[in-house]
């Protein structure tokens, strides 16, 4: 047997030597779901398992205090891997989204790369990044640099199918805001002025936009606040939309026509206007293909037909697009249950919980490690890599 394939042999004996540990990580967090920047719990517990596999921590970061960096550094220099966790639960329903098997992919992978890369050379990262639902840590993160040095980044999501890493949409979170004048309904009408009527006309102004826009749009929203009483006219109202797009750029075209409608809707009702953002813009997933392939790869030496993986396009979401300008980034899908629930749901969440679900979250992280390992192992293949991202 060669040195190479030792190695790798390597990384999935080590992973295996520590899943249950993994496992009862997973299962903790699963069962103590804590909403976005309130993960206290699985903070605590992921940074725990990672000194405990000797990492280095760093908390909080940027001020968010449920985010960490974990970082090994072998003697030898070598390339920078960064690996995401996300642990923030749903409202109401809880892991439906599978968070506690995505962070539990990114450490098991992390433990299992360890135990070589004495002999590759490299840094091993692990990033813990907040309420990746609402306001996702790693938009800031990308932001302030901290992925600007990594060679490249990946992370896997649990699903009902294997799926490539493919596209997200690009998005806006818009909050419209009216102030009116309250009168008597009955009594003094005409002394009002109708703050929800102007949300109302908003939502018909969008209504109408949406019929000159591009087919992979998506413009979708709610009236957070409508009035107090059916007698009194309200002074204030407001909605929270979301705004997506398949690239940045067209997402910002958007925005600016939503604002104008949001704008007209003020000046027909005579209401004033405020409009702000109610949560973090996320940028679209730029899927490294290269990087895509050797994940893929490695999906398929363990067994996995390659007809049995889709190909990857998100209809939702993800704050790692932000992460995707910045270094060479994966979002693959792990299948974890074979019956098709889909993210967000109930069944999902109860499916997530399985033993099944567990042991597909070790899988992940050997095909994470694995395809770490590839790339540390193979210049050639790590200069593709690059190349590609810096012509994209």
């Amino acid at each position: 047997m060669s040195v190479i394939s030792t190695l790798k042999t390597q990384i999935g004996t080590t992973i295996d030597q520590h899943a249950e540990r993994f496992k009862a990580v997973s299962t903790y967090i699963g069962q103590n779901p804590e909403l976005g920047n309130e993960e206290f719990k699985a903070s605590a517990r992921l940074k725990e398992e990672l000194l405990f596999h000797g990492f280095e921590i760093e908390a909080p970061i940027l001020g968010i205090e449920t985010a960490f960096i974990a970082t090994y550094t072998a003697p030898k220099s070598g390339p920078i891997v960064a690996l995401l966790c996300e642990y923030d639960a749903l409202p109401e329903i809880g892991h439906a989204c599978g968070h506690h098997l995505i962070c539990m992919m990114s450490v098991s992978a992390a433990v299992g790369l360890k135990s070589v890369i004495d002999e590759l050379g490299g840094t091993i990262r692990v990033y813990g990044t907040p309420a990746e639902e609402t306001r996702g840590a790693k938009v800031p993160m990308a932001a302030a640099g901290l992925f600007d040095d990594c060679d490249f980044a990946m992370m896997a999501h649990p699903y009902y199918a294997y799926e490539e890493s493919g596209i997200s949409l690009a998005m806006d979170a818009l909050q419209f805001e009216y102030f009116g004048k309250s009168a008597h309904a009955a009594a003094s009408p005409q002394h009002g002025i109708n703050a929800l009527d102007g949300v109302l006309q908003l939502f018909n102004g969008i209504n109408a936009l949406r019929q000159q826009t591009r087919s992979d749009t998506r413009i979708h929203g709610i009236i957070n606040q409508g009035g107090v009483a059916a007698n009194i006219i309200p002074d204030y109202a407001s909605a929270q939309f979301y705004i997506r797009s398949a690239s940045r750029e067209y997402t910002n075209e958007l925005v600016e026509k939503v604002k104008r409608v949001a704008e007209g809707s003020a000046l027909q009702t005579g209401c004033t206007l405020k409009v702000s953002n109610y949560e973090y813009s996320y940028d679209e997933l730029i899927t490294n293909t290269t990087l895509s392939e050797a994940f893929t790869n490695n999906l398929v030496s363990h067994g996995i037909a390659r007809s049995d993986i889709h190909s990857g396009k998100d209809a939702g979401s993800l704050d790692l697009g932000n992460v995707s300008t910045h270094c060479p980034a994966i979002h693959p899908y792990i299948q974890v249950t074979t019956e098709k629930h889909e993210l967000h749901s109930i069944g999902f969440r109860d499916r997530a919980q399985q033993p099944e679900a567990l042991e597909a979250m070790i899988f992940g992280g050997k095909v994470l490690a694995e395809t770490a390992y590839d790339v540390i192992s193979q210049p050639e293949l790590l200069q593709q890599i690059k190349q590609e991202f810096a012509a994209r």
